[in-house]
């Protein structure tokens, strides 16, 4: 029976931050702009939970899928299947287990948020909609690459991260919360979806070389490594010439607080561009995964403190 610590190293804690960065980047536009759900920490909190589960059942299933394909052998001590401490039984149990704590928790965060009550046909059709957006995104964590279609191994893994890490994770927990939609929420959206894709990109540029050995078809692969650092660079540039307008309040849009703090972050962020760039070593790249994840973080928590606080 696996030990508490393969479980731990299965559901890749470090990955967490990252996709809590969503839901409080969601959460602080919608207070921002007018948006006062009585029930906002509550809402918030639950949304956190989801996610958790939803980034966690996500990281059982890449364990699950690349030790099924042979991309991770024994010498994966970093993965619990590869390694020998996790068996298909108990992982195939702990899929099933975490798939519904997030259906579960997905569908409790919905509730909150309408105050368990649905006042018109729209509201209705919203509720339904996001509800199918929960099962569409379990589905989408376990099929990342589990199963002969798996979206990781045909080079749509970025798509799928810009989609659920930016646009549904930030717009649906900004509607949850305020009832409403606003357009400028799409430059942060896009913020948090970009910088989700450029943690998967820098796993992608060190796992490059065996990833093509075993057809795992990522943008790196397909790109080769220079041309990943060229797209890592766009996902940077791209990011920050969104967000930073966004924060300093350009044009019509709302002020925040610290934007000196949002340039200085952006400028480490383009510190370790250029390592990245200039970098010619795989494996020096693991820690800057870490940075790009916690810079994001940082980020999200200044925002979400600017609106709580």
């Amino acid at each position: 029976m696996a030990n508490l610590s393969a479980w731990i190293k299965a559901a890749r804690p470090r990955t967490l931050p990252l996709s809590i960065s969503c839901v409080l980047i969601g959460a602080a536009v919608s207070r921002m702009y007018g948006g006062d759900n009585p029930r906002f920490l509550i809402v918030v909190s639950l949304a956190i939970l989801t996610v958790v589960f939803l980034q966690v059942l996500a990281n059982f299933a890449n364990d699950f899928g690349d030790f099924k394909k042979g991309t991770d052998g024994p010498e994966r001590s970093d993965r619990a299947m590869a390694s020998g401490e996790i068996t298909e039984v108990e992982m195939k149990r702990a899929l099933i287990a975490t798939s519904i704590k997030a259906f579960v928790t997905g569908c409790a965060t919905i509730g909150f948020a309408f105050n368990f009550q649905i006042n018109a046909i729209s509201q209705g059709l919203a509720v339904m909609g996001l509800v199918v957006l929960g099962g569409v995104s379990i589905v989408a964590a376990l099929r990342y690459t589990i199963g002969s279609k798996s979206y990781g191994y045909k080079g749509l893994g970025d798509v799928y991260v810009m989609l659920f890490f930016g646009y549904i994770g930030v717009l649906g927990v900004a509607y949850l919360l305020s009832h409403r939609f606003e357009t400028v929420w799409l430059l942060p959206a896009s913020f948090s979806g970009l910088m989700a894709v450029a943690v998967l990109n820098l796993n992608n540029l060190r796992d490059h070389e065996n990833d093509a050995r075993f057809n795992k078809n990522t943008l790196v692969v397909r790109l080769g490594f220079e041309g990943g650092k060229r797209y890592h660079a766009s996902l940077l540039i791209i990011a920050w010439g969104i967000m930073l307008p966004f924060i300093l309040g350009w044009g019509d849009m709302i002020t925040w607080r610290g934007g000196m703090w949002y340039i200085l972050i952006g400028l480490v962020q383009m510190r370790h561009l250029v390592f990245v760039v200039r970098n010619k070593e795989r494996r020096l790249l693991d820690a800057e995964l870490k940075k790009v994840a916690l810079s994001t973080f940082v980020v999200a928590v200044f925002m979400f403190l600017t609106v709580t606080a």
